[in-house]
């Protein structure tokens, strides 16, 4: 990609910056009066709800809850031409909105979603210079412009997006054999690959979390989102592009993840971390930057990443990072029976307020290397919070999808599908 005017350079990360931090901030109640119980946050499940709980195994665990929640997020979230919209953010759309939409669909075998969600966001968030399309990367946000028309408002892209938009596809290719899906997801691996990967230490490919200009401020620094790395897409990647070294991302995934949380006293993923090039050295970033090194609601989703690598591809690899990382917050969980929404890199609390989104991520986490405290997460912090297919409240678009995607067993996912 060519280079950037440096003002621009700058802008483009505080740009992005809104789409990466910030969602769901709505503070926990911690009311010892709550009702802990199972049998008082269990679903009925009615009318098109039970052709989503037809399409799970039926030894899938909380079954009901994630037909009934699938169904109430897409009606209450989900346009009927298939927008997305983030009620908690000025009603705008996301790359980030559309592709969650696109994974839980084809999860829940629901093709028209997935048809209604991936048919708007070609259509409204094709990236464009002067009106003409640039590449098949979705801009990462939409919404209503200073006149008061509606369009995309940030045209750079965030490859988390489109990377759980790529994976959405191919997996829809498969399940309700779509070779039109599977020749955009090629389309696409081929941009991701030309616009969001950048030469690191020992040259070996590095994902960046959008544009190079954005995250790459000078020749010898990247700037790096753990959250965004997924090493069990990029698997899968590899069996549908052969031109690039997909595996070779695996590689440098792990690195990151495991070199990074040494910036954190006590071992934690953060939200953004610098990697210097030319030493391998990775360091926070400034605390007057716009994009912070810290545990929050970004880095969350490293346990959902690396907890799929895990169940699907069983690696040991992701086993042992998530044995590894987590046990600040068990200690935490022992001796509070709580979880702070923000820890800094010395392992205190700097919120009091806890995150649902936070809890359902360290769930599926958990459930893979520590049954017992999964269920107690489970049974203390999730299901207390779920009420009719919500968690917290009816505006919370990124507890929804964090809370749904934590909760369902990667194993509701065929088989063949993964290849």
């Amino acid at each position: 990609m060519r280079q950037l005017p440096l003002l621009l350079a700058i802008v483009i990360p505080i740009g992005l910056y809104g789409c990466f931090s910030g969602y769901s901030f709505v503070k926990q109640s911690t009311d010892k009066s709550v009702d802990t119980s199972l049998s008082s946050t269990q679903p009925s499940v009615d009318g098109s709800a039970s052709t989503f709980l037809a399409a799970l195994p039926p030894s899938t665990p909380n079954r009901e809850l994630l037909a009934q929640s699938w169904d109430v997020y897409r009606r209450r979230f989900i346009q009927s031409d298939g927008r997305v919209i983030d009620y908690e953010a000025s009603d705008r759309s996301t790359s980030e909105g559309q592709a969650y939409a696109m994974l839980r669909a084809v999860l829940i075998d629901d093709a028209e979603t997935f048809a209604l969600t991936l048919k708007w966001g070609e259509n409204n968030l094709q990236r464009q210079d002067k009106g003409q399309k640039t590449d098949s990367l979705w801009a990462w946000k939409w919404g209503k412009r200073a006149d008061g028309s509606w369009g995309s408002i940030d045209n750079n892209f965030a490859s988390d997006g489109d990377i759980d938009a790529i994976t959405a596809l191919i997996f829809a290719a498969r399940r309700w054999n779509r070779p039109e899906y599977l020749e955009l997801a090629r389309t696409k691996l081929k941009d991701l690959w030309r616009l969001s990967v950048a030469p690191g230490p020992l040259n070996k490919p590095y994902l960046l979390p959008g544009p190079y200009a954005a995250f790459v401020p000078n020749p010898s620094t990247l700037h790096l989102n753990p959250s965004y790395l997924a090493p069990y897409a990029f698997r899968i990647f590899a069996t549908v592009d052969r031109e690039h070294d997909w595996l070779g991302l695996v590689e440098t995934s792990y690195q990151i993840l495991e070199k990074s949380t040494q910036v954190s006293k006590v071992g934690l993923p953060s939200d953004w971390v610098s990697l210097d090039i030319k030493t391998g050295q990775y360091q926070a970033l400034p605390s007057d930057s716009p994009i912070q090194t810290l545990y929050s609601f970004d880095a969350y989703r490293v346990w959902w990443r690396v907890g799929l690598d895990a169940a699907w591809f069983n690696s040991s690899q992701a086993k042992q990072y998530l044995k590894n990382s987590t046990q600040h917050l068990k200690k935490m969980w022992r001796t509070q029976s709580k979880l702070p929404a923000r820890v800094d890199l010395q392992g205190n609390k700097l919120v009091d307020y806890e995150a649902t989104s936070q809890y359902a991520m360290l769930f599926s986490a958990w459930a893979i290397i520590e049954p017992e405290l999964g269920q107690e997460i489970l049974a203390k912090k999730l299901l207390p919070r779920y009420r009719e297919g919500i968690w917290d409240d009816y505006s919370s678009y990124y507890t929804q999808n964090l809370a749904w995607l934590g909760l369902v067993s990667p194993s509701v996912l065929p088989k063949q599908l993964l290849r």
